[in-house]
């Protein structure tokens, strides 16, 4: 949620963030501090949701906001909820029935949670600084693959892997950097990936924005290889920079990639399709820069000046 404070804070908003400790018990603690040291002098608590061992987090804080009548807002991030609506109905009821509005940066969530019986939903995408991201077609003469995601299962970082050890087993010239933070030891299991199949992996660790632009600018293709996802802004500002997509067929990568269109969509797990994809952005020059002409032009609709009328009046 950091840039979406920098954003609030730079029209006018005073913005108090919390949970960026690294212990569980202590993030915890932060943030229920932070509510009853602050609420009564904030008109709304955002609470960053996400379908993790996060989500737990977000019930306990919205909880203690119902206790001092502070109104609370889930921004919905992760792909996976529709599972715990699914299988942890009571505590998706107290923490989703009872707050001021659900705010959801893809309408494959809303329409999820549409389904389940919360109307109270409200598509917001994610949004971006669209003039911090320069816009460059890239030739694909070597295939330099950029993957950007937390390292963690869900997101099945090993498959990036494989992919750049499929592409070199026949004959292409490619790279592969994945950046990122450790979340749940995945990182090491790629290490340990990448040795085994003696291909080399650059891993740089977590950047900050402006890091991750400027790396971009020495890579052609992204690549997603989650099996849950939403919206996830790291791919929005792929398209942003002109990187063409690769991604998996998952959650809601389907409402924001139209398939053939500004992006292409691979079934999960299954490092042949992906590589397939990846030879025919490479083998249709004219193709994939119509397609990332195509991603730019899409991602314009998300911009900070373009979405910040609708979080003004969600807030009130």
């Amino acid at each position: 949620m950091k840039g979406l404070s920098a954003a609030l804070e730079r029209e006018g908003y005073t913005v108090i963030c919390k949970s960026a400790i690294q212990s569980k018990l202590g993030r915890v603690f932060s943030m229920v501090k932070a509510v009853f040291k602050y609420g009564s002098s904030m008109d709304n608590a955002l609470i960053d949701t996400y379908s993790t061992q996060n989500f737990y987090y977000a019930v306990i804080v919205s909880q203690c906001c119902r206790l001092i009548r502070l109104p609370y807002i889930p921004i919905l991030h992760g792909g996976n909820l529709p599972d715990r609506l699914a299988h942890y109905p009571k505590m998706s009821r107290m923490l989703f029935k009872h707050a001021k509005v659900l705010v959801s940066p893809s309408l494959y969530l809303k329409e999820a949670f549409v389904k389940q019986g919360f109307d109270h939903v409200v598509y917001i995408p994610n949004s971006l600084q669209l003039q911090n991201y320069p816009f460059t077609v890239r030739d694909l003469d070597s295939i330099r693959l950029l993957w950007v995601r937390s390292f963690s299962e869900i997101y099945n970082p090993c498959l990036a892997v494989d992919l750049l050890k499929g592409l070199q087993d026949l004959g292409y010239e490619a790279s592969l950097c994945m950046a990122g933070p450790d979340t749940d030891g995945s990182l090491a299991n790629v290490q340990t990936h990448a040795k085994a199949l003696g291909v080399d992996v650059k891993t740089p660790g977590k950047l900050t924005k402006a890091e991750w632009i400027t790396l971009a600018a020495d890579y052609n293709v992204f690549i997603n290889t989650t099996n849950f996802d939403n919206m996830p802004v790291s791919v929005i500002e792929a398209m942003a920079l002109g990187l063409p997509i690769v991604s998996t067929n998952v959650g809601g990568m389907p409402f924001l990639i139209e398939k053939g269109e500004d992006g292409i969509l691979v079934p999960p797990n299954d490092s042949k399709a992906f590589i397939e994809a990846i030879l025919d952005l490479k083998s249709t020059p004219d193709r994939t820069h119509a397609m990332v002409m195509k991603a730019r032009e899409k991602v314009e609709g998300f911009d900070w000046d373009v979405v910040k009328a609708q979080w003004m009046s969600v807030l009130g």
